[in-house]
């Protein structure tokens, strides 16, 4: 079956399931924002407590998520893997420790002998709901407004000299951190934030039955969907109003193009569409709970969610389709990878493709999953009958 498609066919395919991966990524680090607001709604031992355990079944998707889409980029597009991961590490380095601290965390805070305390492991957690989704929207920025780096292929040739014989080489002083010096990059990374801290409290209306924790989860929905909303806003007006890093489709060559996002936006419809909706979806989902005033509903998470799925998947399709570089390099215009000149050979894309199709099944386990563990709202009735507590 996909023998038959084109080599051009399969690099967009795996562009779109890549950036699939990515956009339910960002929407599963509301466990991330959660993380971040256990101090804020939980006021008591056993308030921390029923929100961790909340969340502490379901921070394995996150972690499981994001390990899929390195995996798939990795696969699908390698020489952004090693450009980004082999040029970038400092920032990768920070979010990966950033995810180690959260996996102890949840697997030590209860256990019998835990000599370091409850308090030291939620600490742990409040720092990994700050770094990752700062860092990940940082990062994703720069597909956006790029980032130092040259790539050479010549460069393997290189046997002598003091430097490794390897392709790309990344020309920033800082190896990725100084993206967070760049305030349209951090732009996004806060919005991603805020977003993640937004869907968790979505979550907890949806999943926790205990009515002091939910006016307090109702006062903080307002408080932190201001902040979204506006760093949202600005990143999206800033990049559709800036130049963007096009490529000629006969020669490639990468040049800069006026307006270039807002173009892609305009003439790719389908993808429009998918932007307005996701924006809509993700507003209402806000929108509902903050102004009722007496039975709210509780199933705002899954429109922002789904929302969230939409808008993300929006903006990296931007970055990626209509003859765009999605990994621009400022330091050489021609260094900048394309789905085209940085995805793996035609025949390593055709049989994954088959790997693939499993896609569908996998996504089915989790759904099934998810639902078998939020069967009921939780309460600490239920925590102090379970025998795996975290």
């Amino acid at each position: 079956m996909f023998e038959a498609f084109s080599y051009i066919t399969l690099q967009q395919y795996w562009w779109i399931i890549v950036s699939l991966l990515g956009a339910i990524l960002v929407f599963l680090m509301f466990v991330q924002g959660g993380q971040t607001l256990i101090y804020t709604i939980g006021k008591t031992n056993d308030e921390r407590t029923i929100l961790i355990n909340l969340l502490g079944r379901k921070w394995e998707f996150t972690f499981t998520t994001l390990v899929t889409f390195g995996g798939a980029f990795f696969a699908s597009f390698p020489l952004f893997y090693s450009t980004s991961f082999g040029g970038a590490y400092w920032v990768w380095i920070v979010i990966l420790f950033a995810f180690i601290i959260q996996a102890v965390s949840y697997e030590y805070r209860s256990k019998a002998g835990n000599f370091m305390g409850k308090r030291t492991y939620e600490i742990f957690l409040l720092l990994n709901g700050i770094l990752a989704p700062l860092l990940i929207g940082t990062a994703v920025a720069t597909f956006f407004t790029g980032s130092q780096f040259s790539v050479n292929f010549m460069n393997i040739t290189r046997l002598t000299g003091d430097k490794m014989p390897v392709i790309s080489e990344w020309t920033g002083p800082a190896h990725g951190l100084e993206a967070a010096l760049s305030l349209h990059n951090i732009t996004l990374g806060l919005a991603v934030l805020f977003l993640s801290r937004v869907l968790a409290l979505l979550y907890f209306m949806n999943r926790i039955k205990h009515a002091e924790m939910m006016e307090r989860v109702k006062k903080q929905l307002l408080i932190n969907a201001i902040p979204f909303v506006f760093f949202f806003l600005t990143f999206v007006i800033w990049t559709l109003l800036s130049s963007g890093f096009a490529v000629n489709p006969e020669t490639k060559e990468v040049f800069m193009e006026p307006y270039k996002y807002l173009h892609n936006l305009l003439q790719m419809p389908v993808v429009a569409v998918m932007f307005v909706l996701g924006v809509a979806f993700v507003l209402i989902g806000i929108i509902r709970p903050i102004t009722c005033f007496e039975k709210c509903s509780t199933k705002g998470i899954w429109g922002a969610g789904i929302g969230t799925v939409l808008t993300v998947l929006a903006l990296f399709l931007l970055a990626g389709f209509n003859n765009t570089a999605y990994y621009p390099s400022t330091y050489d215009l021609q260094s900048s990878l394309t789905i085209q000149n940085s995805s793996s050979s035609l025949y390593t894309l055709t049989v994954m493709s088959y790997v693939s199709l499993l896609v569908p099944f996998v996504i089915a386990y989790i759904w099934v999953a998810w639902r078998s563990i939020d069967n009921k709202k939780i309460d600490m009735e239920e925590l102090n009958n379970e025998t795996h507590v975290y």
